[in-house]
């Protein structure tokens, strides 16, 4: 998991536990004692982090997410929100170690997050799991995402606003694909034009 997860922030969430407490090792007893506000759909509710995890665990689908980060760009952590939504095996940060958490929504808690001090790390890594990596990125190569298939074992590997992705992790690339736009900006936002990848991956392969 993350170093240093972040915060949890609270919502609106749920009361202490009503009537006989359930006799079942997943629930915290602290939570069933004060309630539950944190930010996790309702079949977890009064779950540990723990035990979260270890069900997230069973069900995780086999792409991974991974971030170039050089400049403490502000859409990692929404990125990692969106790979927590899609039930991401793991993200990559690669670069800094230190990444803004603000947009993850305490998802990183549930979340395996892992480090690359550069791309050739990453790649090393890729390579010992035998993940290819595709990168998303509207350059001159890139195919289109609305007519091609991700693979089904794949690192998604995004760039940063702006500059999108270094050289380096372009050359990396097994293939590189883009989302089509119609409008007169040149790109998306970092973290939406992940949400779209991601999702893009969930209809291909997700049963």
């Amino acid at each position: 998991m993350t170093d240093n997860p972040s915060h949890e922030l609270t919502t609106h969430g749920v009361g202490p536990w009503q009537g006989q407490w359930p006799d079942d090792p997943r629930y915290d007893p602290e939570l069933l004692e004060k309630g539950d506000t944190r930010n996790v759909v309702d079949r977890f509710r009064y779950w540990s982090v723990e035990a979260i995890v270890a069900d997230l665990d069973e069900r995780r689908h086999p792409f991974h997410v991974a971030i170039e980060n050089w400049q403490h760009d502000l859409n990692i952590g929404s990125i990692v929100r969106s790979a927590n939504a899609f039930l991401a095996e793991a993200v990559h940060i690669v670069g800094r170690r230190r990444w803004n958490k603000r947009g993850a929504m305490v998802t990183d808690r549930y979340q395996h997050v892992l480090h690359h001090p550069d791309i050739a790390d990453l790649v090393a890594w890729a390579r010992e799991h035998e993940l290819p990596i595709v990168a998303v990125d509207n350059v001159e190569g890139s195919v289109p995402i609305e007519s091609t298939v991700l693979p089904e074992r794949c690192i998604l590997l995004f760039g940063q606003e702006g500059p999108g992705l270094s050289a380096e992790a372009l050359s990396a690339a097994d293939m590189a694909v883009e989302i089509t736009q119609y409008g007169s900006t040149r790109s998306i936002n970092a973290s939406a034009a992940a949400a779209i990848v991601m999702h893009s991956w969930v209809r291909e392969h997700a049963r």
